[in-house]
């Protein structure tokens, strides 16, 4: 995300949009995989990859000497950036998880000026809608507390 939507400015602004991204993906990760069975799965049959992501970014995938790519969860990443994008999503996303999130995740659901100017790209709606885009609905449904398992 942080290659796709880089910090304007230096290290520190690097830094703190990679805290902020890490932060989303946290949460984002934790929503789509609530249980350690979960991750266990995942772990085994593999999160499929950023090729997707890469087409919609437009990112330089460049060759070689990234096999990273291959565990790309494009579900968590886009979960993330619709995180990222939208702060009440944000506060919505770590309440569901319980306990003291906000404190946690304090970055991502009260990110102070330092923060905001440091991923401004990385939290602008209209930049990231189309990779936001691609799962934001089982977000939000993932999220309604009336949503039944069962249709």
């Amino acid at each position: 995300m942080t290659r796709s939507f880089p910090a304007p400015g230096g290290a520190l602004a690097a830094a703190l949009c990679e805290v902020q991204a890490r932060q989303a993906v946290t949460v984002a990760a934790r929503l789509r995989y609530p249980t350690e069975m979960d991750a266990a799965l995942v772990g085994l049959a593999g999160p499929g990859g950023s090729g997707r992501l890469d087409r919609v970014t437009g990112a330089d995938t460049g060759g070689g000497g990234e096999g990273w790519r291959t565990w790309v969860d494009e579900v968590v990443a886009s979960w993330a950036v619709c995180l990222l994008a939208d702060a009440r999503l944000a506060v919505t996303a770590v309440t569901a998880l319980g306990g003291d999130g906000c404190g946690e995740f304090r970055r991502l659901v009260a990110p102070g000026e330092a923060d905001r100017g440091a991923a401004a790209l990385l939290r602008h709606p209209d930049l990231v809608d189309p990779v936001a885009g691609l799962h934001r609905s089982a977000l939000l449904g993932r999220l309604d507390p009336d949503a039944t398992l069962v249709g």
